[in-house]
C-alpha cells in the first residue's frame, strides 16, 4: 500500500476557484484545452486522496471557526461523484464553449458545489451555497436571449429568497444552541426556515419551478453543470440535517409523481429532462425521510447514480441540439443511424433512469424502496414503483421520437470528440456500477449495511423485469397517447406569475389611487390652512355661516336664507382688512394651542406605552 500521509489535504473548492480566476488568461485556443484537461485531472486527484475525518479549519475569532474541509463517509462520496461529473463536463465543453466567462461561471459552480458539501459549518455552507447560485445563473444567461434572461431573473429572485431563508435559519439556530456545526436541528421557526431554504435547492413541490423554467433555457454545455450540483447538495444537506422526518419522505413521494406527470406533457426534450429531475430527486428525498441506514445508504446511492445518467441525458441531447439546432419532440427523429454513439449512450441513461436491471438506477431504487416497505409506508412504496412507470414511458417516448421515428428531412452528424468521449465514459459507468453494485457499495455512508442489500434478488428482479415490460407493450398500444404535441403546460409558477401580475396591479391601480387622493387630501387641507390664515376672524365666520345654512336647509327652516345670504356677502368681502389682536390675545392663543399640543403629546405617550 502507497503512504500518502505525507500529502497535505486542501479543500478542493480552491482548485477550482483559483482556477476559474487564472482561465481567462489563457485565451480561447489550444492552451485553454490542456489547461482544462490538467485541471480536471487535479481536481479529480485532490478528491481521491482526501483522508477521511480530515479537517481544515479557518479560525476566524477566539471560539469562532470555519471549517472549509470535513471528510466523511458522506462528504466524500459527495465530493468523488461531484468531481468525477465535474471533469466530464469540462471535457464535454472543450469544443463547444466559445467565451470563457460560461467556463468560468462553470468552474466556480463545480468549486462552490464541493465547497459546500466539504462544510463542516452552517455559516461555510451558506458561503458556497451563494457563491453557487450566482455563479450558476452565468450559465443560463450565456444562452443571451431574451427568454433566457427573464428565466435567469426567475431562477435568481427565487434563489436569493432560499438563501434568505437559509441564513434566517442558520442564525436562529446559532442563537439557540451557540453552535454552527451542521446537524439536526431543534423544532421552532429556525427549523422551518432551514427546511423552505433547502426545500428551495432540493426542488420541493411549490418550491420547484424555477428548475424546469430555467434548465432547458441554459447553455448546451450548461445544462450538463446544472443538471448535477444544485439539487444534490440540497439532497445532502438535506440528510445532514433532517434525515428521518417523515414528512420529507411523503414530500419525496408527492415530487416522484408531479414530476413523471407534468415530464410525459413536455415537447422540448431539455424540458422533460428538467422534470425528471424533480422526479428522481423525490426518490432520494424519500430515503432520506425514511432515515434509516439502509433509506439514507439508498438516497445518496441515487444521488450518485442519479448524477451519472442525468448527466449523461443532458450530454445526449446537447449533443442532439449542437448537431440538428432543435430541442422539440415534434421536430425530431431518423437520428439513429445519422449519431448513433449518442443514440447507444442515451439509450443506456434511459435504461438506468428507468430501473432496468443491469443498469446502475436499478440498484440504487430497489434499495429505496425496500428501505420504504421495511417501514410499512405501502402507499409510499406504491407511489415510488408508479412513478418508474412513468419515467419508463417518458424515455420509450424521449428514445423513440428522437431517435427512431422516421423522419428523412433532418440533416445531423455525430457530435465532436471531446463530446463523445464525455459520454462514453458515463455511459460505460452507469453500466459497470450495475453489474457491480458493490464498487458503490464500498463507498456509502453505511457499507456494512449496504452489503447486505441484495440487489439482484430473483422476486424482485423478475417483477421489475415485468413492470417494465407491460409499460413497453403499453406504450406500443397507445402511442398515439404520448406523441408529443407543440403546447404550453401550466406548471405552478403560472399562480405565481398571476400573483405577481396582481401585485403589481394593486400597486399601480388601488394603492396608487389611494395615495393620490391622500395626496390631494392634504394639499385640500394645507389650501384651506392658508385660506383661513389670510384672515382668521373672517374666515370663521364664514365657517359658522356655511354650518348654519348646511344644518337648517333639510328642515326648510326660514333662518336658512338668512345663512346662506351671509354666506355669500362674507364671501364677496373675503379676507377683508385684517383685524389687529393685542399681543396679550396673541399670547393667550398660543398657551392654548400649546397646552393642547401637550395634553395630545401626554395622552399619545401614555396609551404608546
Amino acid at each position: 500500500m502507497i503512504d500518502i500521509g505525507w500529502i497535505p489535504n486542501v479543500p478542493p473548492a480552491i482548485i477550482y476557484i483559483i482556477g476559474a480566476a487564472l482561465l481567462p488568461l489563457l485565451g480561447t485556443g489550444k492552451a485553454r484545452k490542456i489547461y482544462l484537461i490538467v485541471l480536471a485531472a487535479l481536481g479529480l486527484i485532490t478528491v481521491a486522496l482526501i483522508r477521511p475525518q480530515t479537517n481544515w479549519v479557518f479560525s476566524v475569532m477566539p471560539g469562532f471557526e470555519l471549517t472549509f474541509l470535513h471528510a466523511d463517509s458522506l462528504s466524500l462520496i459527495m465530493g468523488y461523484i461531484f468531481a468525477l461529473i465535474g471533469a466530464a463536463a469540462i471535457i464535454y465543453s472543450l469544443d463547444i464553449v466559445k467565451e470563457n466567462g460560461e467556463l468560468v461561471c462553470g468552474l466556480l459552480y463545480l468549486g462552490s458545489a464541493l465547497g459546500a458539501v466539504f462544510a463542516g459549518d452552517f455559516f461555510t455552507l451558506y458561503i458556497f451555497w451563494e457563491i453557487m447560485a450566482f455563479s450558476s445563473v452565468g450559465l443560463i444567461w450565456y444562452s443571451r436571449t431574451e427568454r433566457a434572461t427573464n428565466a435567469g431573473m426567475r431562477y435568481i429572485i427565487f434563489h436569493l429568497l432560499g438563501g434568505c431563508a437559509l441564513l434566517g435559519g442558520i442564525l436562529i439556530h446559532y442563537m439557540n444552541t451557540g453552535s454552527i456545526t451542521i446537524g439536526p436541528v431543534e423544532s421552532g421557526i429556525g427549523y422551518f426556515l432551514l427546511l423552505i431554504g433547502i426545500g428551495v435547492n432540493t426542488a420541493f413541490i411549490s418550491l420547484h419551478s424555477w428548475l424546469p423554467d430555467s434548465y432547458p433555457k441554459a447553455t448546451i454545455a450548461g445544462a450538463v453543470f446544472m443538471c448535477v450540483f444544485t439539487t444534490k447538495t440540497g439532497v445532502y444537506v438535506l440528510a445532514r440535517t433532517f434525515p428521518g422526518v417523515e414528512a420529507v419522505a411523503y414530500m419525496g413521494g408527492v415530487m416522484c409523481l408531479y414530476g413523471v406527470a407534468f415530464a410525459l406533457m413536455q415537447n422540448d426534450v431539455r424540458k422533460l429532462l428538467s422534470y425528471h429531475i424533480v422526479s428522481q430527486v423525490g426518490y432520494m428525498v424519500a430515503g432520506i425521510g425514511i432515515g434509516t441506514y439502509i433509506g439514507i445508504n439508498g438516497g445518496i446511492a441515487h444521488v450518485f447514480n442519479h448524477i451519472l445518467y442525468k448527466a449523461l441525458l443532458f450530454m445526449c441531447m446537447g449533443a442532439v441540439i449542437y448537431a440538428t439546432g432543435k430541442n422539440n419532440l415534434t421536430e425530431l427523429g431518423g437520428l439513429a443511424k445519422k449519431m448513433p454513439i449518442t443514440m447507444i449512450t442515451c439509450v443506456i441513461a434511459a435504461l438506468s433512469i428507468s430501473g432496468m436491471p443491469g443498469f446502475n438506477g436499478y440498484v440504487s431504487k430497489g434499495m429505496i424502496v425496500h428501505a420504504v416497505e421495511l417501514e410499512g409506508m405501502h402507499i409510499l412504496a406504491f407511489v415510488l414503483i408508479l412513478g418508474s412507470v412513468g419515467t419508463f414511458l417518458s424515455f420509450l417516448k424521449l428514445t423513440y421520437f428522437v431517435f427512431f421515428k422516421r423522419n428523412d428531412g433532418i440533416k445531423a452528424k455525430e457530435a465532436p470528440l471531446p463530446m463523445l468521449i464525455a459520454m462514453s465514459v458515463t455511459a460505460s459507468l452507469c453500466v459497470v456500477l450495475g453489474v457491480y453494485p458493490e464498487l458503490l457499495y464500498r463507498i456509502l455512508p453505511y457499507p456494512g449495511v449496504a452489503f447486505h442489500y441484495h440487489a439482484y434478488g430473483f422476486a424482485h428482479t423478475i417483477g421489475t423485469l415485468e413492470l417494465l415490460m407491460m409499460t413497453a407493450v403499453g406504450f406500443v398500444a397507445l402511442q398515439f397517447v404520448f406523441s408529443p404535441h407543440e403546447k404550453i403546460t401550466y406548471d405552478i409558477d403560472y399562480l405565481y406569475r398571476k400573483a405577481g401580475r396582481g401585485f403589481i396591479w394593486f400597486c399601480e391601480q388601488p394603492l396608487v389611487t389611494v395615495a393620490n387622493f391622500i395626496d390631494k387630501s392634504l394639499l385640500k387641507l394645507a389650501d384651506a390652512a392658508v385660506w383661513f390664515s389670510r384672515n382668521p376672524t373672517a374666515a370663521s365666520r364664514i365657517m359658522v355661516a356655511m354650518v348654519g345654512a348646511v344644518v337648517t336647509r333639510p328642515f326648510f327652516n326660514p333662518s336658512y336664507g338668512q345663512y346662506a345670504r351671509d354666506l355669500e356677502e362674507l364671501k364677496q368681502m373675503y379676507p377683508g382688512e385684517v383685524p389687529r389682536v393685542a399681543i396679550g390675545t396673541g399670547v393667550l392663543l398660543a398657551l392654548v394651542l400649546f397646552t393642547l399640543y401637550l395634553i395630545v403629546y401626554l395622552t399619545h405617550g401614555v396609551l404608546w406605552v
